[in-house]
């Protein structure tokens, strides 16, 4: 289970729809006991996916465009990392948008995705922030959703976010 407030998930939100058509793209940092996260603080990212990166992950399908890729560059999380460390945190995974498409990790995702992380997926149809899920790998490495816990400011949403 991962707790996020509804104030940080409507951040969430504003970054996928502001970036939209383009993939947005952050870290969610916290502390984590076993099997439940808690965000503490988000770090939206700017999507640095650019020529160059589309080089490193040449097998991947649409790989020139941002519309369908993130990266986040290697200074940020290395910021994102000491903060994390000063504050008694960590990184507890990564944020990003799909826009128009489903809040469902897609196979690229699978692919680069790191198994210790949370990867809170969020829809943006047409501009507008629409569901947003939660996954994580299991040990096959398949993605299992995560549920996502809005009770820390006092609703509950199940496995399906909405802002």
């Amino acid at each position: 289970m991962i707790y996020i407030s509804s104030q940080q998930l409507q951040e969430l939100h504003r970054h996928g729809e502001m970036a939209y058509p383009r993939e947005c793209c952050g870290l969610l940092l916290g502390t984590c006991e076993g099997e439940q996260a808690r965000v503490t603080e988000v770090w939206p990212a700017e999507n640095a996916w650019d020529e160059e990166s589309a080089v490193q992950f040449e097998d991947v399908e649409d790989s020139t465009t941002s519309e369908r890729r993130y990266t986040i560059a290697p200074e940020l999380m290395l910021a994102a990392q000491k903060t994390a460390r000063d504050r008694r945190w960590q990184i507890l995974g990564i944020y990003h948008s799909h826009p128009n498409h489903e809040a469902i990790p897609s196979e690229c995702d699978r692919q680069w995705a790191w198994p210790e992380y949370y990867y809170l997926i969020m829809a943006v149809r047409d501009g507008q922030a629409g569901d947003s899920r939660c996954w994580r790998l299991d040990e096959r490495r398949q993605f299992q959703e995560v549920l996502i816990d809005r009770s820390i400011d006092g609703s509950i949403d199940g496995s399906i976010a909405r802002a």
